[in-house]
């Protein structure tokens, strides 16, 4: 029997572009929207921001240097953080009916500038019990760490989770850990997911 619910948190509870920070970015550094992650994804700051072995201001000026942008600090945040769109996946009244029967926990690969911005506007994440977040917990999905923090918040054997996740590797790690999962493709797909385990709500 399921008793508590695990959710990734991009492109699950909230939709995500990155495109739309790099269109932004390049209006301001040398370097065309295409050629940013290209030149974000040559170094590996973005991984140690998200494991939290770099604190916020380092890893901006450090990604500010990498890509010549004369931004401030709270610049660069409003850009880093204009990734994510206004409206939800997943309506917050449905986790509501589904917290009166189960724990529900979110798990996210994130970092301290997006998360900060995710609590300020979407008042959705208030709605989980606990949260597992990579920056806090130091390590990545599909990393078998990350889901045994989860695992130990959730307060059951794995057996007892649901886990969902837009991204197929990390569905098949949180399994390799004793995790039931499915991939998030739309909250139609959720709900029958959920019904196919005895979820009600």
């Amino acid at each position: 029997m399921i008793k508590t619910l695990i959710f990734d948190l991009g492109n699950v509870i909230v939709p995500f572009d990155f495109k739309r920070g790099y269109v932004k970015m390049a209006h301001l550094c040398p370097y065309p929207a295409a050629e940013i992650p290209m030149r974000i994804g040559s170094t590996d700051l973005v991984h140690r921001f998200e494991r939290g072995e770099v604190a916020p201001e380092p890893f901006v000026e450090e990604l500010c240097r990498l890509l010549e942008l004369r931004v401030t600090y709270g610049e660069f945040c409003d850009l880093w953080t204009s990734i994510f769109l206004p409206e939800t996946l997943i309506p917050e009244s449905f986790l509501a009916k589904l917290r009166t029967s189960y724990r529900l926990l979110l798990l996210s690969n994130t970092n301290a500038i997006h998360f900060g911005m995710i609590e300020e506007k979407y008042p959705i994440v208030q709605r989980f019990d606990d949260l597992v977040l990579s920056y806090r917990v130091g390590a990545m999905k599909p990393s078998e760490e990350i889901y045994r923090a989860a695992i130990l918040q959730a307060r059951c054997s794995p057996e007892e989770c649901f886990f969902t996740d837009d991204i197929p590797l990390f569905v098949e790690a949180a399994r390799n850990t004793g995790i039931d999962a499915a991939q998030f493709q739309s909250l139609d797909k959720l709900e029958a997911d959920l019904r196919a385990r005895g979820v009600e709500w």
